[in-house]
């Protein structure tokens, strides 16, 4: 099972429904789109964030760590507050959002929110609460296959690969976060540099 089968499987069970109640959506429609665009908001920005050897060793030790894709067992009961995680670490969305985008988290959620046309608010709560979701998945899936650091972009490839170019969200991510330009904002998000990477992105506390 992919990326993209995990993510079905998770809406079918009526994530959109859960998103929608606790972000104030009331259209579900609406709120299943939103959760796509954000899945691959999150994907992408993970993607750039791993596209290193360095950033993907971060990534792995991460997953192994915090992610093992345990949340995904009692998704209903963890959102609607009747469960509690066994490591408090892989529910922390807030956490999980700053070490994925820096400084510029309100910059992506404005533009996440002119995307979808859902104020900046409730993409907000509903990114807190899939950012924990997404990383549950890729540790899934990373477990499934047996992936070790150097596999990772397979699998993340599955839902983002051969998309970067005419993918509307890497746009979105890249005119956002790329602030000098030179087509990377790895740099830019971590303030410069891979040992902030090695010292923030996936390896602080969350």
């Amino acid at each position: 099972m992919d990326l993209n089968d995990l993510f079905q499987s998770v809406m079918a069970g009526g994530l959109p429904g859960q998103l929608g109640q606790i972000a104030g959506v009331d259209d579900s429609q609406q709120a299943e789109s939103a959760a796509s665009t954000i899945f691959s908001t999150l994907m992408g920005a993970i993607q750039k964030n791993s596209s290193t050897p360095e950033g993907a060793e971060a990534l792995n030790a991460a997953l192994e760590r915090d992610h093992d894709g345990s949340i995904l067992d009692n998704l209903s009961g963890l959102l609607s507050g009747n469960a509690q995680p066994q490591n408090s670490n892989s529910t922390n969305g807030v956490g999980i959002l700053g070490h994925l985008f820096g400084n510029k988290q309100g910059n992506v959620v404005n533009a996440v929110s002119q995307q979808t046309g859902l104020d900046a608010s409730k993409i907000m709560n509903m990114m807190v609460i899939m950012a924990p979701i997404v990383m549950g998945m890729l540790g899934k899936a990373k477990n499934q296959t047996g992936a070790d650091a150097g596999g990772l972009g397979n699998l993340i490839g599955s839902v983002m690969g051969g998309q970067a170019g005419s993918n509307p969200i890497m746009n979105i991510l890249t005119g956002v976060l790329d602030k000098d330009g030179d087509g990377s904002f790895m740099d830019d998000v971590m303030g410069g540099g891979i040992g902030n990477l090695l010292g923030g992105l996936f390896g602080g506390k969350k």
